[in-house]
């Protein structure tokens, strides 16, 4: 592939991207008016201003035939569908976790623009300290059955991970004492009393699905995830109407139970997904207009409406994603050398940030900032901008050498440094072969490594292997992820790379602190900021914590990405959310589905 693509980090396992070439795929219907010349923002085709349409102020004409009143989407499905359960790990879309809440549906929904957690099946929640949280269901849900949603299978839902360890609403129940429901539409959730992490309980409730008790209760607990499901059952606006290795179909549900609270159905009669066996293959439909929106890196994407395309961001300018996630560099603190903080400070300061930025992400990266918290969005009311530039790094080869030799280290005949008896290198670089943009990112560390005295190569294994190596502790050095902005973050990004209480010794599987990094403040300030109950005492905690991260460096950001890489063509619909059409978040899940409702047809 051309990209990375991975599941959520909540996940704890990476998809095995396969690969199916899209033949026979309905899309003839759309070839006839593909993408741009139909109109601009004030005149052409109706000669009205429109919003939310492609960046150079550019739409299409609209498309006629068997797709006019469909959307065609791309970016989630790479493989012939092999199941719709959604507990299975190879869940086909929309039936993956944490996706797009289309078929299934969560009791509340993330805004990623905002930070906000708005209301879904659930229409209200309060929060009793560190407690409980209580929901109240909304009026009248129903599956796409026809049968009514209760409380009782919202608490079944979530009752499954105690039935099977290995799906992952599991975790939930690290984070929750009890789940119940009161009446029909009441449900409290008590928080674990040990942790009291809220906000960690409130990403799960906007992530899980709700699923109809009447059918997973009949499935034997050891079979949740292996369970083959053709036809899913949900409560949201869309069933599968038809699945095969070339696409996937989803008809409207006209009887949908939110149509009151979203003031109508969503505009398109149907979604289809073609599955391509690549993302260039994606890339060429979406620019000819035969794909509406996608979720999948193109390089360059300003080119297409630089060559009149009506493509569109929603950002206008650089990086022109909302970043959500932050790719690391991981540093085994178990090897010599990676075990000294300076040497680790040594190569944060050392790594060609901007060049990262603009290769490896096609500038869709702001360059980094010297901290765990994403500097803006939903995160940035937490950055301590001041910290940051006093006591942080930035790209100077000059520092990051001077922070060396102020320490005692003397560069040997053959360039490299040696410190207190260790030569620094050599180190193995890895991240998963075929990740284009990681591996790009990865060549660049090496060679800046390298220009300071630091023995550095790269090497880009199999996913399994390279996931192995890092869980196991066996690596040097490897480009990973954490955890994306979520209403759990940044403390689950501080827990990812610093936590005490998760980490396994080398050799034992682990999902937080790849790095085996050790010290005996941090989990005390951890537990203070999980449970702090205002910004105000969140931010005094996480200040402490990314003070802390900048004296120890047991890891460092290499480049800030999109949550999802959300991209528009307005061949055949028109009011796309965008920064200035800011009515929904560049999101395909939680609160971003609100744009379902909103699009307009371009023909009539």
């Amino acid at each position: 592939m051309s990209e990375s693509i991975f599941e959520k980090p909540s996940r704890r396992s990476f998809i095995k991207l396969g690969g199916i070439v899209a033949g026979g795929i309905a899309l003839a219907a759309c070839s006839g008016n593909s993408g741009g010349g139909g109109g601009t923002a004030t005149g052409g085709a109706g000669g009205d201003t429109k919003p939310g349409i492609g960046n150079n102020g550019k739409y299409g004409k609209g498309r006629a035939g068997a797709t006019a009143d469909s959307l065609l989407i791309a970016g989630f499905q790479w493989g012939a569908p092999a199941t719709f359960n959604p507990l299975a790990p190879t869940a086909a879309w929309p039936a993956a976790a944490n996706v797009m809440q289309i078929v299934y549906e969560t009791l509340l929904r993330w805004n990623i623009a905002t930070g906000e957690i708005q209301p879904g099946l659930a229409k209200e929640y309060k929060v009793d300290g560190t407690n409980s949280v209580t929901l109240t269901l909304q009026d009248g849900v129903t599956f796409s059955d026809g049968s009514a949603l209760t409380a009782k299978d919202v608490v079944a839902s979530y009752e499954l991970g105690k039935k099977n360890p290995g799906i992952t609403v599991a975790s939930f129940w690290q984070l929750a004492d009890s789940i119940e429901a009161t009446d029909d539409k009441t449900v409290v959730v008590k928080v674990n009393q040990k942790s009291k992490n809220v906000g960690n309980v409130l990403r799960m409730i906007t992530e899980t699905y709700i699923l109809p008790d009447a059918v997973f209760s009949k499935i034997a607990d050891d079979k949740l995830p292996t369970e083959i499901m053709d036809k899913p059952l949900g409560t949201g606006p869309f069933t599968l109407d038809k699945a095969d290795q070339t696409q996937v179909v989803l008809a409207r549900n006209d009887n949908y139970w939110g149509k009151d609270f979203y003031g109508g159905l969503p505009v398109m009669k149907q979604i289809i997904h073609p599955i391509f066996k690549s993302n260039e293959d994606g890339n060429i439909k979406f620019q000819a207009g035969e794909l509406d929106i996608m979720q999948q890196f193109v390089s360059q994407i300003w080119k297409m409406w630089e060559a009149g395309k009506p493509v569109g961001t929603y950002l206008k300018d650089k990086p022109y994603y909302v970043p959500g996630s932050m790719p690391m560099l991981l540093m085994n603190t178990t090897k010599k050398g990676l075990d000294n903080a300076v040497v680790r400070k040594a190569i944060a300061t050392a790594i060609d940030y901007a060049s990262i930025a603009e290769t490896a992400m096609s500038g869709y990266s702001d360059e980094v900032q010297p901290s765990l918290i994403l500097p803006t969005g939903a995160e940035g009311k937490f950055f301590n901008k001041a910290d940051a530039d006093a006591n942080g790094w930035k790209y100077d080869k000059a520092a990051a050498e001077k922070l060396l030799t102020d320490a005692g280290a003397k560069k040997g005949d053959d360039g490299i440094y040696v410190l207190d008896g260790t030569r620094l290198g050599p180190y193995k670089l890895i991240t998963p072969t075929g990740w284009t943009d990681w591996n790009a990112a990865c060549e660049i560390v090496a060679k800046s490594l390298k220009e300071i005295g630091i023995d550095c190569a790269t090497n880009f294994p199999q996913q399994a292997e390279t996931t192995q190596a890092i869980q196991g502790g066996t690596f040097d050095l490897a480009c990973w992820y954490v955890s994306g902005v979520n209403p759990a973050t940044p403390w689950a990004r501080f827990k990812d790379i610093m936590s005490q209480s998760e980490v396994q010794p080398l050799g034992k599987t682990t999902f937080a602190n790849y790095g085996r990094w050790k010290n005996d403040e941090v989990e005390a300030l951890l537990t203070e900021a999980s449970q702090a109950v205002d910004d105000a005492a969140k931010k005094a905690a996480y200040d402490k914590l990314d003070a802390l991260y900048r004296k120890e460096v047991p890891a460092c950001p290499l480049m800030y990405r999109p949550d999802e890489f959300y991209e528009y063509n307005a061949t055949n619909f028109y009011n796309f959310p965008d920064e200035k059409n800011n009515y929904a978040p560049p999101m395909f899940r939680g609160a971003g589905n609100t744009w379902m409702y909103k699009l307009q047809k371009i023909a009539g």
